[in-house]
């Protein structure tokens, strides 16, 4: 509970920047002590973008207001983030500052989702709508929650150490023609397929060690093109010659970086 004891005490609130459409409204109340009675009260209205709002105006003199709630909702089409603060003289305290989602509703009481459920958020993760069994990294460092069906999501680039994982799929990108040079790229999935449809080139990505990808090759309708990998190691020191028969002509070639030095097998003539 919050208590405001004298005439130059407030609640107030302000946004980061205006609202994309909408503005979010308040509702607030409490109740006044005279020492001898209480009177109840309450507030609302809107905010206003960086300018400051009071959510619950200073008592009467010899009184004290005792804030029991309040509601900020936010009915932007984007979302918004609030800094509640007590206002001491023109001296602000900061309450809280939080970022609402479009449809949450903060209250002194934690924040809710436009389903009702009390948030309690790691990233851009709800915990109050997940269920199971949940190992989300934070920037690598890791944190373990329970799981569930919500979306997870990792900071960028994060080590994950000895993890058990029970199946994954990996990103497979739709095949694409090759013609004659292909610079091999990872940034959309790690099984790639391309139909020859020329003498092709293809040029390895950076050789980061520890990556690995697969590509499948089948041939176009005439049939007997070729396939060059540049920078690759082979076994016994000579590349495949990939299989030639039009259409059906299909072949499988794993890659992995050791050390910055593409290692290449392959499996051919798949019927």
């Amino acid at each position: 509970m919050l208590i405001l004891d004298a005439t130059t005490k407030s609640i107030v609130v302000a946004m980061s920047g205006a609202a994309s459409t909408t503005n979010p409204s308040f509702v607030s109340a409490y109740s006044d002590d005279t020492g001898t009675s209480f009177t109840e009260g309450s507030s609302d209205g809107a905010l206003n973008g960086t300018t400051s709002v009071t959510l619950v105006a200073s008592p009467a003199s010899s009184t004290r207001r005792l804030v029991k709630t309040i509601y900020i909702s936010n009915t932007d089409t984007s979302a918004v983030t609030l800094t509640i603060s007590y206002n001491d003289n023109s001296t602000l305290r900061q309450i809280v500052k939080v970022t609402l989602q479009v449809g949450d509703t903060w209250s002194t009481d934690g924040t809710t989702d436009n389903n009702g459920n009390l948030k309690t958020v790691i990233g851009t993760v709800n915990l109050a709508n997940v269920t199971g069994t949940l190992a989300v990294a934070n920037g690598g460092t890791g944190v373990t929650t329970s799981t569930g069906t919500g979306s997870v999501v990792l900071g960028t680039t994060p080590t994950l150490t000895t993890p058990v994982i029970t199946g994954y799929t990996e990103t497979a990108p739709s095949i694409a023609n090759s013609s004659t040079a292909v610079t091999l790229s990872l940034s959309s999935g790690t099984v790639l397929s391309y139909t020859l449809t020329g003498n092709c080139t293809f040029t390895m990505p950076t050789a980061t060690s520890g990556t690995s990808f697969i590509v499948k090759l089948i041939q176009d309708g005439t049939g007997s093109r070729t396939a060059t990998f540049t920078g690759v190691k082979w076994p016994a020191g000579t590349a495949p010659t990939i299989t030639t028969t039009a259409t059906t002509g299909l072949d499988i070639l794993s890659f992995v970086c050791i050390n910055s030095v593409w290692y290449g097998t392959f499996a051919q003539a798949f019927a």
